[in-house]
């Protein structure tokens, strides 16, 4: 059964456990910077949500790749590490922010699902982490949680000047 992982936005508490397990997971090492989800934090407003790859269907990303390092594979897109030439189109057009840099590499990296096993899911204590079933109710639960993405994007990212 193909599983995704949801979000329930309104939880999070920014506590940022996820990007830890996530990056240690990955890389061995406590480092949200290299970690595949990021909570973004506006404590002025109260803002905290985490920013992962929805594996969308239809990924803007796996379009824009000139070298074909972005697959799309049983529901899954699937980032080959050899085929990337750190261009960062993947990162530029993704519409919620899941392709993100690694600052050891300067290459993307973004969510693979831990091969179906995520640890974010796992250290997500206040429960806005979770892995389901993709069915109809789960599918439409999510539309509507990431529906206020780009707004709150907008609220909490710096404007270029």
């Amino acid at each position: 059964m193909r599983m995704m992982l949801i979000a329930d936005y309104e939880r999070c508490t920014g506590c940022r456990a996820c990007e830890a397990a996530c990056s240690f997971k990955h890389f061995g090492e406590f480092n949200p910077r290299r970690s595949r989800i990021t909570v973004v934090r506006d404590p002025l407003r109260g803002v905290n949500f985490p920013v992962f790859c929805l594996q969308c269907e239809d990924a803007p990303c796996v379009e824009s790749c000139p070298t074909g390092a972005l697959q799309k594979r049983d529901g899954l897109v699937e980032l080959n590490h050899d085929l990337c030439i750190g261009c960062k189109t993947c990162v530029a057009v993704c519409p919620f922010g899941g392709v993100v840099v690694d600052p050891a590499t300067s290459k993307p990296i973004k969510c693979d699902l831990c091969g179906g096993d995520p640890e974010c899911v796992k250290f997500c204590t206040p429960g806005v982490l979770k892995y389901v079933p993709v069915t109809v109710a789960n599918v439409e639960a999510r539309k509507r949680a990431v529906k206020n993405i780009p707004r709150l994007l907008e609220l909490v990212l710096p404007r270029p000047v």
